[in-house]
């Protein structure tokens, strides 16, 4: 993939990282998947379509709540790791491998289409009407987003550092908290349900941090070649050793609820 405003064009693409997303980025706290039910987002009754899947974070473990979930991503290798965790854990979940905007489901499938940690890279142009023609009347289109806050973290900043020390065209750093507020393009399509920011704690131990900055755009997924992937991965494990075995990294969430008009 490549996206003008994303890592200044570099090309990206998640397949690249597919095993260490799997194993590492499956980090999002109970609280945010309860709150998401406590939304009515993924529950019982619904048919859910998960955009930008990647190895079927939220489908899965949305799973217990009951929806009938379908994931799509671009990336056959993502959509594969997917499969193979969601048959490990015996669900019942559907992935088809396509680009959000050539998704297509006849008008009024979805109860509830969720884009999670992925939103910024569909061209929303063409994307946005089909999300309003595949949900039924009054239906939902949320999008979802959690990052750290390096600024509230010195083990973060520090490894935010060491990303853009061997890839400094990487944007993916340096978040701070915002305000939800209506976006322009809902348009005449869709009106807020729900707007919610939170801090949520995450715990890492120094492994499964390294493991989760690895599977990063700006280094796993990102256009490095293998010498520089290496010696980052050298000199982020050494910075590990000076920090504790285990530790929290404050992440900001935000939930944007869209309803269908």
């Amino acid at each position: 993939m490549r996206n003008d405003f994303i890592d200044n064009g570099s090309p990206f693409d998640w397949g690249k990282t597919s095993e260490d997303y799997a194993k590492y980025r499956d980090i999002y706290p109970e609280a945010f998947y309860d709150k998401l039910a406590e939304l009515s987002i993924g529950v019982k009754g619904q048919t859910v379509l998960d955009l930008g899947t990647g190895t079927g974070v939220l489908p899965r473990n949305m799973y217990r709540y009951g929806a009938d979930w379908t994931g799509a991503d671009i990336s056959e290798n993502q959509i594969a790791y997917a499969r193979k965790l969601t048959e490990e854990a015996g669900m019942d979940i559907r992935y088809i491998v396509s680009p959000a905007e050539a998704v297509d489901f006849p008008d009024g499938t979805f109860d509830v289409i969720t884009a999670c940690q992925c939103f910024m890279y569909f061209d929303k142009a063409v994307l946005l009407p089909k999300i309003y023609k595949m949900l039924k009347p009054n239906g939902h289109f949320c999008v979802l987003f959690m990052a750290w806050l390096p600024e509230e973290s010195p083990i973060a900043k520090a490894s935010e550092e060491l990303v853009l020390k061997y890839n400094p065209s990487w944007t993916g750093g340096h978040m701070t908290r915002y305000t939800l507020e209506t976006p322009e393009w809902c348009g005449d399509m869709f009106e807020p349900a729900n707007m919610l920011t939170c801090d949520l704690a995450v715990h890492f131990t120094r492994e499964s941090w390294h493991g989760r900055i690895k599977a990063c755009r700006g280094i796993g997924a990102s256009s490095l070649g293998e010498t520089e992937r290496e010696l980052w991965e050298q000199e982020h494990k050494a910075f590990l050793q000076t920090v504790p075995e285990s530790f929290d990294i404050l992440h900001y969430v935000s939930i944007l609820d869209l309803k269908k008009k």
